[in-house]
């Protein structure tokens, strides 16, 4: 007897909210010294400015929690209004997995203290170690990851404590910005560089089918404090930052300077500038602990430890973005989106190729770029892009059950986003070829996929040796009254998949009716026809039969002789209680229907309430309903 359980539901937002913290909160450890170098002593200006957006995403972001308890994304919100949106929102969602995984490593061993030469070859070492441990199927990798993300917490609120003191010179230095980053449109393209504090929103939509119940009251719970943490703190830190004796005297911003005007490349820079914007944090907790206890020695100890935990939680990032790329390729896999062979699992039970996949693409990224300012150009189109998408998606679908303001606060914020979306694709040429490389690669992969499931449904099961009556004759089965039932009124291979794909994972039991049209010339005197002088219906419910007993569905066949089809479909229908009803949409042009009698249309006109009917072209692989 099989026996199943739902799926539990034993995440509290105590445990999300370090979850979200080790996603959401790790971009503080690149964003400060990037909005530093990037806009010098105006950085807390574009700071606040994040923050306010931030707190709008999350505000929103807590209505799609809701919305989708079983788990939500880009991918969930898009598929229920265009499954090729899904797919590109999917995608999108992939490069910032990519390039979260890449700069993830990257910064994780400049936080190390690792000699600049040996940073590349650790972080590819790296990534291949960690696809070596997710092979295995380590259960550990989630403990680890929430230990690691509450000993940052505690660490970056003890570095904010020791901060306090610089807080006043801090606020002094802040400045609306040096003359050539004062045009409007670069004040706009600045605060495109540091948007991506956004990351990481997106996951914890993801974790809803995990959460606890209310999910609108846990995932709450979850986000309104993470984000509380990282606005106040980032904040704390942004205008620390500014009160660095190094860094007082700057006016021109350094990436002007340096880049702009002197040509060089980002990983050309000083030194002493590469170091505050690649580890703004070891940097803070070094200055802080010895400006409040004058010790070098304990300094240097405290940014050793601050070096060693904001590397293993940027390394535990990297881990996260794989396993989401695994779970990204495996969710489409499924859908038949892309190619099956990505929902191939190994004995533990992890997607071989996608591991594979998500452990190669960044380590080819880090192989063209491994500069962390290059890599943070390349980090916005992705998030940003799979948030408006979602948010689009969100505002748009009516099923949803979102209140008129909401909805309204919905499409502004998602107008807004798709404007920051732009500017990125217009301004950041490399970003854009990353972005649109991904996207064209997926949706061609993807367009085969269809093409080769299309004409695979045009070829017809090979007859069984033993013959279409014999495997139609073993395939009754009793009905299970507890059960869902699925009635299929469809011919075709295509048809025949999706059916018994659809019962498997509802756990139902499948009905197949063939009705042959009764006509005069078809009958002999004092003879009905029956199934085995009915080559027709011998394939169609042979192919059932077949591909059920393979997917070990309860399957049972029913054969009918009948002048009204429709008739025939809703009395069986009905007779056993279907939930579904699955039919085929018509192949016949117009006038005939017109003439004959639309079939669907006839049904649909007297189903009964309660009982679901999906309508699909058996010669398309997309689901009509």
């Amino acid at each position: 007897m099989l026996v199943e359980s739902k799926r539990p539901r034993n995440l509290a937002w105590y445990h999300s909210g370090p979850l979200l913290f080790g996603d959401w909160g790790t971009s503080r450890l690149y964003v400060l010294g990037l909005a530093f170098y990037y806009t010098g002593h105006a950085s807390p200006l574009y700071l606040a400015a994040m923050s306010v957006l931030m707190a709008a995403v999350a505000w929103a972001y807590t209505v799609i929690c809701r919305c989708f308890p079983e788990g939500g994304g880009v991918y969930a919100a898009a598929r229920g209004v265009s499954p090729t949106l899904a797919v590109i929102g999917a995608t999108l969602l992939l490069c910032d997995y990519i390039v979260t995984a890449s700069l993830s490593a990257i910064e994780a061993f400049n936080y190390f203290g690792v000699a600049r030469s040996w940073v590349l070859p650790l972080s590819l070492v790296c990534l291949l170690v960690l696809g070596v441990i997710n092979w295995l199927g380590a259960r550990e990798a989630g403990r680890f990851a929430l230990l690691i993300a509450v000993a940052a917490i505690v660490l970056s609120a003890v570095i904010a404590l020791l901060c306090v003191p610089l807080l006043p010179t801090g606020v002094k230095t802040i400045t609306t910005g040096h003359a050539s980053i004062s045009d409007w449109l670069t004040r706009w393209e600045n605060f495109m560089r540091v948007i991506l504090a956004l990351a990481g929103l997106e996951a914890v939509a993801n974790m809803t089918g995990l959460m606890k119940q209310p999910v609108a009251r846990t995932c709450r719970r979850t986000i309104w404090p993470v984000l509380a943490e990282v606005v106040i703190l980032n904040m704390v830190f942004g205008i620390a930052l500014n009160a660095l004796p190094a860094l007082q005297p700057v006016d021109m911003p350094h990436y002007v300077e340096h880049e702009r005007l002197a040509g060089l490349r980002p990983e050309n820079v000083p030194p002493e500038v590469r170091e505050y914007r690649d580890t703004a944090m070891r940097v803070l907790a070094e200055h802080a602990t010895a400006n409040a206890t004058g010790s070098p020695g304990v300094a240097a100890a405290a940014g050793v430890a601050a070096g060693i935990i904001f590397g293993l939680l940027l390394l535990s990032a990297v881990n996260t973005a794989i396993m989401a790329m695994v779970a990204v390729q495996y969710s489409m896999a499924q859908d038949k989106e892309l190619p099956g062979s990505l929902t191939r699992l190994n004995y533990p039970g992890v997607p071989m190729v996608p591991l594979v996949l998500a452990c190669i693409a960044p380590a080819v990224l880090l192989v063209l770029e491994a500069d962390v300012k290059s890599l943070g150009e390349l980090y916005a189109i992705g998030v940003v892009g799979a948030i408006a998408i979602n948010l689009i998606c969100c505002a748009w679908r009516k099923d949803l059950p979102i209140g008129p303001w909401e909805r309204r606060f919905m499409w502004a914020l998602a107008a807004f986003m798709s404007g920051v979306f732009v500017t990125i694709c217009l301004v950041k040429h490399n970003a854009t070829i990353f972005a649109a490389g991904m996207v064209v690669s997926v949706l061609l992969t993807r367009f085969v996929v269809k093409q080769f499931a299309a004409a695979r449904a045009m070829r017809p099961l090979p007859e069984p040796v033993t013959g279409w009556l014999a495997e139609i004759q073993s395939a009754a089965a009793e009905v299970d009254p507890l059960k869902p039932r699925i009635m299929l009124a469809a011919r075709g291979r295509n048809q025949a998949e999706f059916a018994v794909d659809l019962a498997k994972k509802r756990g139902a039991t499948l009905f197949a009716i063939h009705v042959r049209t009764l006509r005069v010339l078809d009958v002999s005197p004092g003879r009905a026809p029956k199934l085995e002088d009915d080559p027709e219906g011998l394939e169609s419910l042979g192919t059932m039969a077949v591909l059920a007993r393979q997917a070990r569905v309860p399957f049972f066949p029913i054969y009918v002789c009948s002048e009204n089809i429709a008739e025939e479909i809703l009395d069986y229908t009905v007779t056993f209680g279907c939930e579904t009803l699955i039919m085929g949409k018509t192949s016949r042009r117009a006038f005939a229907r017109a003439l004959e009698g639309d079939v669907v249309s006839q049904v649909a006109a007297l189903l009964p309430e309660g009982t679901n009917m999906i309508v699909r072209d058996g010669r398309k692989t997309a689901l009509e309903s």
